[in-house]
């Protein structure tokens, strides 16, 4: 996924300066997604005004520092579909609890164990952010299509989170009530 991208998807609902696309958007919105520290957006932001997919205007403030307002142009619009309509391959996922798991049977049990409970903390912690992520709608009911659309994702990462914090609890059941360096009957087959 393009940080590119994901910034003209936010500028084409409102033009904002990179602070209000760090705080409101990105830490706020869809830091479960996609997260981006504050000198990438303005690099990407710099980037996007050379292609001219967005312009930037500087407000002038008389209290504080003057402010960069960055706004989509008719190009960057066009480029927003364009990619919109693109099919994106499936990503690759780098877990390294993943791949220390896969050769985790040197360890302990109690320390196989220990890496799993980390990451069962550390996961339901972000379900619970995910579950916080306030989406403005009305009662039961969506406002726009676009909150639909994001309600949508929503949902996808907080069952997506589920998933994973179901499996750890299954592994560390399976693995607590292995002996040390013992396969059950069918673990040989790849079974529990």
């Amino acid at each position: 996924m393009s940080l590119a991208h994901t910034i003209l998807g936010f500028l084409q609902q409102e033009k904002m300066t990179g602070y209000d696309l760090k705080t409101s958007c990105f830490d706020r919105c869809i830091a479960p997604l996609w997260s981006a520290d504050q000198a990438q957006i303005y690099r990407t932001l710099d980037k996007l005004v050379g292609q001219g997919w967005i312009t930037c205007t500087v407000e002038i403030q008389h209290d504080r520092p003057n402010r960069k307002v960055y706004n989509m142009t008719e190009a960057g619009k066009a480029e927003l579909i364009r990619w919109l309509q693109c099919p994106q391959p499936l990503p690759t996922l780098r877990e390294p609890l993943i791949v220390q798991l896969f050769f985790a049977a040197q360890l302990p049990n109690e320390a196989i164990v220990q890496l799993l409970e980390q990451q069962l903390t550390a996961r339901n912690e972000k379900l619970a952010k995910c579950k916080n992520v306030e989406l403005p709608m009305l009662g039961d009911r969506f406002t726009s299509r676009e909150q639909m659309m994001q309600k949508l994702v929503l949902d996808l990462v907080i069952r997506r989170e589920q998933t994973y914090i179901d499996w750890l609890m299954t592994a560390i059941d399976v693995i607590r009530h292995q002996r040390d360096g013992e396969i059950g009957e069918q673990g040989s087959r790849g079974e529990f």
